[in-house]
């Protein structure tokens, strides 16, 4: 009696060994991908935490700051952050969009740094010799 091509073994040739496969915590690949999942999620939390506590220390001016930006965020934003990682990972003109949308933000926040440091110089040599910032008379301060 002939043997059915069904009958032999899909996944090792006969004379050869099987693959080395890594060891799976259950025998459900379900399962087994629900763990990867969660390890990659948590994995990907924690370092993306990372990276923006350290982006947002070296970009502010004091730690009160640096707190307050990240505590500071609404649900409105997480939601829009997520939308836009969304549509920056889907397809090439949505990394496109977001992308150019991130760097006209970038190009605003410098203009508007640079208005606010000009109208700051602006007011400094506008103020009379002798006067303080708010333009008052600065006279002896010592004692008697």
């Amino acid at each position: 009696m002939a043997r059915k091509t069904s009958d032999k073994k899909a996944s090792a040739p006969e004379g050869k060994k099987p693959a080395h496969r890594l060891p799976l915590p259950s025998d459900n690949p379900a399962t087994n991908l629900l763990i990867a999942d969660i390890v990659l999620r948590g994995a990907s939390t924690l370092l993306r935490r990372n990276v923006e506590e350290r982006v947002v220390k070296a970009s502010s001016n004091d730690a009160k700051e640096a707190k307050a930006v990240l505590d500071g965020r609404t649900l409105i934003t997480s939601l829009g952050l997520y939308g836009a990682s969304k549509i920056a990972t889907r397809s090439v003109p949505g990394l496109v969009l977001v992308t150019g949308g991130l760097v006209l933000k970038t190009l605003y926040d410098r203009g508007k740094a640079r208005q606010s440091k000009a109208r700051q110089n602006k007011a400094h040599q506008h103020r009379p010799i002798g006067t303080d910032a708010a333009g008052k008379p600065q006279g002896d301060k010592g004692g008697s």
